[in-house]
């Protein structure tokens, strides 16, 4: 008889863990809060990043992630797009740490673009003052909006996975959880509920090196005449913000002048990217606040200052935004990239992905659930 599993949760995290055990021949189900998912999950760029993550460990889980991704949206028939990824360099130390991430990233399907170069990748890349860029094949584009109701769909209707929504889990006693006067049991719970994370065990997320992370995004419109983007777009700020740059030697050098020129977008967290998603519309942003309760408002001077930076490395045929949003997500304070705590024997908490959700929670559950996890 095939064991049962209990996932609260239907965010990437949550589905990510259901479809690693239904892989194992678990009999799953899924207790999802809300009418569908809402939060972290279906407000990001979309962005499968490899090249955010170190070499190692997080890299080859971003690659699992993404091999994941791709097979579950190919069967969902969801879109997506392998495009890779630009990083612009309009300044020598912006170039030169390009340079030194490429010699020593191994196996990194990585290499530098002169100017021109650069240009034929994306007719979207401000050509004023390009020196070059970093071009990566890593990255995978999704549209979370779709793709994350597409894998609920999915799991439901290939894999029998049954899910519950609008179904807030209150209590956990094991091997019960309950809902009210409603209750569901299994052999196996996991806990995957990203920035509630208050609320079940809430002694142990007390003690837990976690914090929440505000972020603001915006949308353009979709592109007119179909027209098209390329790779995923970056610009330098975007160099001192992910680990897996810094393996380039200089990169200390470029963030100091960072901190002085661009000051108040650090306060902020700022630093600005831009996908394209398979309806034309790009996706822009963001920043980074942290604490664990928000002002609910959204400040107009980030968008702005997200908006003057975009425009000093892209360019697009319509910029007019047609949709601005914040997410939360959870966090951890440690320096670590997630958080795997089991408060009691048959329940495991899985959360504090941050914004590295969509890169590596396929690969992390896959490992979990496995059995091959050792902590990052």
């Amino acid at each position: 008889m095939s064991k049962s599993a209990i996932v609260i949760g239907a965010g990437i995290v949550g589905l990510a863990t259901a479809r690693a055990l239904v892989s194992r021949g678990y009999q799953v189900t899924v207790i999802e809060r809300s009418s569908k998912a809402v939060g972290a999950s279906i407000r990001n760029f979309g962005m499968v990043w490899p090249i955010g993550q170190p070499e190692g460990t997080l890299y080859n889980r971003a690659l699992k992630a993404k091999s994941i991704w791709k097979e579950t949206l190919t069967e969902a028939k969801c879109w997506f797009f392998e495009g890779g990824s630009l990083h612009m360099a309009y300044k020598n130390d912006e170039l030169q740490a390009i340079k030194e991430f490429v010699e020593v990233s191994g196996y990194r399907p990585v290499k530098v673009l002169n100017a021109a170069e650069t240009l034929e990748m994306s007719p979207a890349v401000n050509g004023n003052g390009l020196l070059g860029s970093l071009y990566s094949a890593d990255e995978m584009i999704v549209d979370p909006r779709e793709a994350i109701a597409g894998v609920a769909r999915y799991l439901q209707e290939k894999w029998s996975v049954t899910f519950y929504w609008d179904t807030v889990i209150s209590q956990i006693n094991y091997p019960n959880v309950s809902s009210g006067s409603k209750s569901w049991s299994a052999d196996e719970i996991f806990v995957c509920s990203g920035q509630d994370f208050e609320t079940l065990y809430p002694a142990e997320f007390a003690a837990a090196p976690l914090t929440k992370c505000k972020l603001q995004m915006l949308r353009l419109e979709a592109q007119p005449n179909d027209w098209k983007i390329g790779p995923a777009l970056c610009g330098g700020l975007s160099l001192i913000h992910y680990d897996g740059f810094k393996a380039a030697p200089s990169l200390a050098g470029l963030k100091a002048r960072y901190q002085e020129e661009y000051s108040e977008y650090l306060k902020w967290g700022i630093h600005v990217m831009a996908s394209q998603n398979g309806l034309g519309e790009i996706t822009v942003g963001d920043s980074h606040e942290y604490a664990l309760t928000f002002d609910p408002f959204d400040r107009e001077f980030i968008n702005k200052m997200i908006l003057d930076y975009l425009g000093t490395f892209a360019q697009f045929k319509s910029p007019k935004v047609s949709q601005t949003w914040n997410g939360i997500y959870p966090k951890m304070t440690n320096g670590k990239t997630e958080i795997v705590l089991k408060p009691e024997q048959g329940v495991t908490i899985i959360n504090g992905l941050g914004g590295a959700g969509m890169s590596l929670s396929f690969g992390l559950c896959d490992e979990v659930i496995g059995g091959t996890y050792s902590e990052s």
